[in-house]
């Protein structure tokens, strides 16, 4: 058997607790309202802004490799760093192109640079001016007609072939020196994966 406990009154002398006056429900309602709009908006918000961007990231994926020519812009660094392409700066009229399949990998790239953007290049490779043959076309007419390149337009062309052991890359260059102090240089730079 259980028994009860007595209950024990409070003090005469305290008030009854009264009902809420109107101001106060109206400030609980609209404290109330701006916490689940902050519980529910912020996310919601967040979830639309990130839907977005990934979508439109998916679209500057799907035409970069839809691309069946040169793309105006850099390579990235990934590719650089694989290709063995070392940009110099400054570089501008920058463009590349890049092709797998399951025999070679190649990427396209041409750019202008300054005389010591063009050393730099070079020593990026592993050579110097040197290298470097007057009137050598070193990118065969397959890679021209991919990109469009035409080596027998205004020159004066000078050509290397960069030829390296397995599994690093070789490069293809042709330098454009009709402007000395901003050489026009193509690579096409291929690795067997």
């Amino acid at each position: 058997m259980t028994g009860s406990l007595p209950h024990q009154a409070g003090p005469p002398d305290e008030p009854a607790p009264g009902g809420e006056d109107r101001r106060h429900m109206i400030r609980r309602r609209s404290l109330t309202l701006l916490i689940i709009v902050l519980l529910i908006g912020i996310p919601a918000g967040y979830l639309v802004i990130s839907a977005n961007q990934s979508r439109d990231s998916g679209r500057e994926k799907e035409a970069k490799y839809a691309a069946t020519g040169m793309t105006r812009g850099w390579p990235s660094k990934l590719q650089r760093r694989i290709y063995e392409v070392p940009v110099p700066l400054p570089a501008k009229k920058m463009a590349y192109y890049e092709t797998n399949n399951w025999k070679t990998s190649r990427l396209y790239v041409q750019f202008e640079t300054s005389e010591a953007g063009l050393d730099a290049f070079l020593a990026g490779l592993g050579v110097d001016r040197d290298a470097l043959k007057k009137d050598k076309i070193a990118i065969s007419d397959r890679a021209q007609r991919v990109t469009g390149w035409d080596f027998g337009r205004s020159g004066p062309w000078w050509g290397l072939v960069n030829e390296q052991p397995n599994p690093a890359p070789t490069q293809d260059v042709m330098v454009n020196m009709k402007n000395p102090d901003y050489p026009m240089v193509y690579v096409v730079s291929r690795t067997v994966p």
